[in-house]
């Protein structure tokens, strides 16, 4: 009886942490705050918006970037036809701390950040260890702005580490991603390759 009783007090904590977790993502999702530091390009009006999950430290992710999300850029940004929203979904610790230091620059280089992140993925990635690629990444942000100070700081920050890693529990609520890059087109995923063209259809049906 002892033991049944303390298993029925364990079920009933966890349905509660269960509610609780759920509670906070919905208020994390809704937060106007949340809303404004998204990381995006393109019309707000945009009919097409286009979400982009991806790890900083992932190969494909990279390759989509330079050869994927330059062509929607060309095509559809420039027209206001899509909007482009970039959201972390580290893999590892190396991508947790890219995707903070992301979150640290100032709003109008944070595409660049992303450009030269991906560009020069294998030599910031390259490091034996973590301080080795902590020190590949303060190079890089050191030309945007970044000090020394700053870069420790934005590492050390729990509000950023909070907010990218409640980022990736709701992705994983909502779409059950399972992979890197996960592309979602108006709430959609996209099923098949992450090509242009294969995301191109979708769009033109949807413009």
């Amino acid at each position: 009886m002892i033991k049944l009783n303390l298993n029925l007090k364990l079920f009933f904590l966890l349905r509660i942490l269960l509610i609780y977790l759920i509670i906070c993502l919905k208020t994390y999702a809704d937060d106007p705050k949340t809303q404004n530091d998204l990381i995006a390009i393109g019309s707000d009006d945009a009919v097409v918006k286009i979400k982009i999950f991806s790890s900083l430290t992932c190969p494909h992710c990279a390759a989509f970037h330079i050869k994927v999300v330059s062509k929607i850029k060309k095509n559809y940004i420039e027209s206001g036809k899509v909007q482009l929203i970039f959201i972390d979904f580290p893999l590892d610790l190396a991508a947790f701390n890219a995707s903070k230091l992301l979150h640290c620059v100032d709003q109008n280089k944070q595409i660049t950040f992303l450009d030269n992140i991906y560009e020069n993925q294998n030599e910031w990635t390259s490091g034996v260890n973590i301080n080795e690629i902590n020190n590949n990444l303060k190079k890089i942000v050191k030309n945007l702005g970044i000090t020394s100070v700053e870069f420790n700081k934005c590492l050390d920050d729990g509000s950023i580490s909070d907010k990218i890693l409640n980022g990736r529990i709701d992705g994983n609520q909502k779409y059950s991603i399972n992979s890197t890059p996960t592309i979602i087109i108006n709430e959609k995923k996209l099923e098949g390759s992450a090509s242009f063209k294969n995301i191109e259809k979708k769009i033109e049906k949807l413009i």
